[in-house]
């Protein structure tokens, strides 16, 4: 039945374009190369062109349209309709999607990162707050909890924390400095270059990450339970080019998120997480559990503190944060 269903929806779509004058195409901006990371855009892209039988497109261009940093300025401006950003690389121009980058908040799986981002994301202070970008959400994109890689001696302690100098950004650096660290955000294309010339001793990423800016290559160990927290990253549309979309266009493009977050889910389980381990091995990279006791010091003098100074940040600025911090932690009861 669902392949009944689903072949009908895309006939339904199909047929929306046979009096359609001219194609439409879309920019995507995005950076690095394609990776686990990127996956949903990709498959967003197949599936729209396939829906409406070529006469909408979107290109993805790796790094070609603008810096990762500057995404979000590009959308605000129409540079290109859609784009991939983080919000740690600018929590001012994002405030309410910083919410999500707090360390220690309890999500564990990349369901539930994706429930608690599109919750956060519904909400109308987000959507007010990106408004001011021109900016619709339409997808998040899930990572797993961040751990750490270094040279040298593993630091498996807080108390080796102390000093270090670790590429992390938004609440995740606030999480590292609470301890001692010294955090550096420098973007995902620069960290190779970061631990390599000594800039950073560590670096904070999810598993794709390490592997595609190959910064275990250049590791000597890996955290395999620190879990301060993730970083939060959606795939924005400029709203004047959503909005000129015609109802068949549109359609395909909202129909095809569930569909590209499963595929996303699915490739990063299967791909990356199932076989870090052997991964690890086979570089010669030393595993690092790091004892429970000094988790759960990090997480004293890093979540609640961290927490409840960004929820003082935000409603002095006129923003619920507490509203939205209920909200995730709501959401993470329901699922």
């Amino acid at each position: 039945m669902k392949n009944i269903l689903k072949t009908c929806t895309l006939g339904a779509i199909a047929l929306g374009f046979a009096a359609q004058a001219s194609a439409t195409e879309w920019n995507a901006s995005v950076w690095g190369k394609r990776r686990a990371f990127t996956e949903h855009v990709e498959k967003l892209a197949e599936l729209v062109s396939e829906k409406t039988n070529g006469e909408f497109t979107i290109n993805i261009g790796y790094g070609t349209l603008s810096k990762n940093t500057e995404n979000l300025d590009g959308i605000s401006i129409g540079a290109f309709e859609m784009a991939q950003f983080c919000a740690g690389y600018h929590a001012d121009k994002n405030p309410t999607l910083t919410v999500l980058e707090l360390p220690f908040l309890g999500v564990s799986t990349l369901d539930e990162e994706v429930a608690v981002s599109n919750a956060v994301y519904n909400h109308p202070a987000t959507k007010a707050d990106l408004a001011r970008w021109n900016a619709t959400v339409l997808m998040p994109t899930p990572m797993p909890q961040y751990n750490i890689v270094g040279t040298g001696a593993p630091r498996d302690t807080l108390e080796k924390f102390d000093g270090m100098r670790v590429r992390a950004t938004g609440g995740l650096g606030k999480a590292f400095a609470a301890v001692g660290a010294v955090p550096t955000s420098v973007t995902a294309t620069e960290a190779y270059n970061a631990i390599e010339s000594g800039v950073v001793d560590t670096v904070s990423f999810a598993q794709h990450a390490h592997q595609a800016f190959r910064t275990i290559d250049i590791a000597d160990w890996w955290t395999s339970n620190l879990n301060p927290g993730t970083v939060n990253c959606p795939v924005v549309v400029n709203t004047d080019a959503y909005q000129a979309l015609s109802d068949a266009e549109r359609e395909a493009l909202d129909s095809s998120v569930a569909e590209a977050l499963d595929h996303y889910i699915d490739n990063y389980t299967t791909n990356v997480l199932a076989t870090w381990d052997k991964f690890l091995e086979e570089q010669g990279k030393t595993v690092v559990e790091i004892p429970q006791s000094e988790i759960a010091k990090f997480r004293e003098v890093a979540a609640s503190p961290i927490r409840d100074d960004w929820i003082k940040t935000m409603e002095a600025q006129g923003i619920p944060g507490q509203e939205l911090y209920d909200l995730v932690q709501s959401t993470l009861s329901e699922n």
